[in-house]
């Protein structure tokens, strides 16, 4: 039984980013999903499938962390204006697509160059945030949850 359950989450992790891109397919023909949006994430499935980029995906897995990391950025950005049921109703893969968007944008972007991340992330702006202003904060992307301490018996 143990076999089986390693089998499946090694197909599911194999099957990531193929599925996100797949996914990212999906939404661009749903009429739900706004212009902009939709355009966000046609640049990101084409940065993702050319093979040159930031950080060239002939290099094994830290060649596809980049393009994980703007494929999770563009579709967090979806969710913020619209529901996060459309994206759901396009997945394909095992688990919440949610969780696993959130988490997997989390953990590309902590493997990233610090430069590299930052390229990345001025790539897709937040949604109805104006340019150029100083101002005025943008609405986070992404948020890392704390980490609850251990407690210690005394």
């Amino acid at each position: 039984m143990a076999a089986l359950q390693v089998r499946k989450r090694t197909k599911n992790i194999l099957m990531f980013i193929p599925n996100m891109i797949l996914l990212c397919v999906r939404l661009m023909t749903d009429p739900r999903v706004p212009k902009t949006e939709k355009a966000l994430v046609a640049a990101a499935v084409v940065y993702a499938v050319i093979p040159l980029d930031l950080i060239p995906d002939m290099i094994p897995f830290v060649g596809q962390v980049d393009d994980l990391y703007l494929i999770g950025l563009t579709l967090l950005r979806l969710m913020s204006v619209t529901d996060p049921r459309v994206v759901r109703e396009h997945w394909r893969g095992g688990g919440d697509v949610v969780e696993l968007i959130g988490s997997a944008t989390l953990v590309a972007g902590k493997l990233l160059p610090k430069k590299i991340r930052r390229v990345l992330t001025s790539r897709v702006e937040a949604p109805n945030t104006p340019v150029g202003k100083s101002d005025t904060m943008a609405r986070p992307l992404l948020v890392e949850r704390p980490v609850a301490e251990p407690k210690t018996v005394q």
